[in-house]
């Protein structure tokens, strides 16, 4: 079974969509099985993370910011590809250190996520886009 989510960003930052996942999941009827999601951009990534405090996604958009600044920043003069705009190369960057694909166990209906853990789209632009990520759940 597949389907797929329309995600609209406003920016740099990390997009919770945990809610919709699970409830496709529970609309599906699977009740055992591998739920595997798939980001269709080079420039977003894909995170499993704490959803309980939210200075745990400020900080992790803080921390590749600063592993990753624009390319219009004097540690980035190197880059090449920049015609896109300062945030497009690093944002490609960005997502290529970080998964694109999640594979997340399903039992009774639903993600076998941990107690405070989070599906998260990671916007890595800094304008607004609209993103997809496609779904694909395995039934046991």
């Amino acid at each position: 079974m597949q389907h797929r989510f329309d995600i609209s960003t406003k920016g740099p930052g990390l997009y919770e969509v945990t809610g919709p996942v699970c409830e496709w999941v529970r609309a599906s009827g699977v009740t055992s099985g591998l739920l595997t999601l798939f980001v269709r951009h080079t420039s977003a990534s894909l995170l499993i993370q704490e959803n309980s405090d939210p200075e745990v996604q400020d900080d992790l958009r803080a921390f590749f910011d600063r592993l990753v600044p624009p390319s219009d920043h004097p540690a980035m003069a190197y880059l090449r590809h920049t015609y896109e705009g300062p945030d497009d190369m690093p944002a490609h960057i960005k997502a290529a250190m970080m998964p694109v694909s999640l594979s997340v166990p399903v039992a009774q209906g639903r993600p076998m996520l941990g107690t405070w853990q989070g599906i998260y789209l990671f916007e890595h632009r800094r304008a607004a886009q609209s993103r997809q990520v496609a779904a694909q759940l395995m039934a046991d």
